[in-house]
């Protein structure tokens, strides 16, 4: 006989899905795809993903026609089954990403789990849990835009990233210490969909590179590195907090980037136009989304210290060319900015909302102590 998979749909999901991209999909869509081979539902995104290895996955809609050996194939796995299976030892530092995040990290995490079996060897995991790591990436120059090959070295041990611009080199171009190292996916900005910007503070204030490499497990893998140091690095800074409270500490996407006008402290030079990037209490902006450095940083308190955002500009301010304004309030001064759409500013008003609604936390106090403003 033959069945429609999607009326038996219903019976076959009584479990509760696993916490995996996949499932995150399920919880969110109905799916209308399922791998007849892996035994699991997905929704229509990772069936293109699943597609990729079709050795290992073979997709079909579930509005097709259904073999009676494929629907009991699909009742006798199923998602909870199959995360029994093939999550088996996810390290807690592992990065499980969600359906809003870039390609690469979904393909790599279904190939991970599928293709490499990574999740139930843990030798298979040394690339990133090994606490060392060594390789070449292509980095971006930071005066002449240039993506250059430079030997990069990550230490648990040194509690340091660092790379060389000489192959043969001895001493390290920059030493960026994992207690302050971030990373995040931005293939778009970069122009590569492997590309990865890091940051780390130097004198307190932020600096960012730009890197990527061809082979897109590698660059997950520094990703992933990068995640295990800071995940010890943690563990031995708050020795008393369980992996669900330093898991979220470990990497950070950018609450919100984009355009912006900004006129100077004295609110009387003419607006320009500025790449503003929104990290957690750091409001940073650039000439150049890739700059290295940006050319003003703003500590966004929460309003229990008298921080608020309000749309709208002060009604003598002149010189801006775009008409949604924001005013930021801050103890020390008001920052004025100008977005080119009414959707914009509504984004970056909620964006500043949600930091102020929220409580600052001890460490915070510290750095806006030591917060310097640039014009």
């Amino acid at each position: 006989p033959h069945f429609k998979l999607s009326e038996h749909f219903n019976n076959m999901l009584k479990c509760r899905p696993s916490s995996s991209t996949r499932s995150q999909c399920i919880t969110r869509f109905k799916p209308d795809w399922a791998s007849l081979t892996l035994g699991v539902f997905v929704c229509q995104a990772c069936s293109l993903l699943h597609r990729s290895i079709p050795h290992i996955s073979r997709v079909k809609s579930v509005q097709d026609t259904w073999d009676a050996s494929e629907v009991e194939l699909m009742a006798a796995m199923g998602n909870n089954a199959a995360k029994a299976k093939y999550e088996q030892k996810v390290p807690a530092f592992y990065y499980r990403p969600t359906h809003t995040d870039c390609k690469l990290l979904r393909e790599q995490w279904i190939r991970a789990k599928y293709e490499r079996n990574e999740f139930e060897f843990i030798e298979k995991q040394e690339p990133y849990s090994a606490g060392y790591r060594e390789g070449f990436l292509w980095k971006r120059g930071r005066d002449n835009g240039q993506f250059l090959s430079r030997k990069f070295i990550l230490s648990e041990r040194e509690g340091a990233l660092k790379y060389f611009n000489k192959q043969d080199a001895r001493d390290p171009k920059a030493v960026m210490k994992i207690e302050t190292l971030n990373a995040t996916f931005q293939p778009a900005k970069i122009g590569n969909p492997c590309g990865l910007q890091i940051t780390y503070l130097k004198d307190n204030s932020t600096r960012n590179i730009f890197v990527y490499h061809s082979d897109a497990k590698e660059m997950v893998d520094w990703f992933n590195a990068i995640r295990a140091a800071r995940f010890h690095y943690l563990q031995v800074a708050f020795p008393g907090a369980s992996d669900e409270e330093l898991v979220p500490k470990l990497t950070r996407n950018f609450m919100k980037e984009g355009f912006m006008e900004k006129t100077g402290p004295k609110h009387t030079e003419g607006f320009k136009k500025r790449w503003f990037t929104m990290d957690d209490r750091r409001l940073m902006y650039f000439k150049d989304p890739l700059d290295a450095y940006a050319r003003g940083e703003v500590f966004i308190g929460s309003k229990e210290n008298s921080y608020t955002v309000l749309a709208g500009l002060p009604p003598s301010t002149q010189g801006y060319h775009w008409n949604h304004g924001i005013t930021i309030v801050t103890p020390e001064r008001k920052f004025l900015f100008a977005c080119e759409t009414e959707a914009e500013q509504r984004d970056w008003i909620a964006a500043f909302q949600r930091v102020i609604n929220r409580p600052m936390r001890p460490q915070e106090y510290a750095v806006e102590a030591h917060f310097k403003h640039k014009p």
